[in-house]
């Protein structure tokens, strides 16, 4: 039976809910500037394709750690 790997933590946004807010609910002891930048880094696919950018969306998926490497 093969083994469950490991799956990058993530959270769906809440309505309305802002970049900033999303940052406080899902990294908490990080500083807020750098919990955000983090999470546009490691989710470019909200940040730089949507407009108006950073536009959350309840259907999202929004990664808040980097990828998982298999090393």
């Amino acid at each position: 039976m093969a083994a469950l790997t490991r799956q990058r933590r993530f959270v769906t946004p809440g309505p309305d809910e802002t970049v900033e807010e999303l940052a406080r609910r899902a990294v908490p002891d990080a500083p807020l500037e750098a919990a955000v930048d983090q999470i546009k880094s490691w989710n470019l696919h909200v940040f730089a394709m949507r407009r108006p950018p950073g536009l959350l969306l309840g259907s999202d998926v929004v990664f808040v750690e980097p990828p998982i490497t298999n090393a």
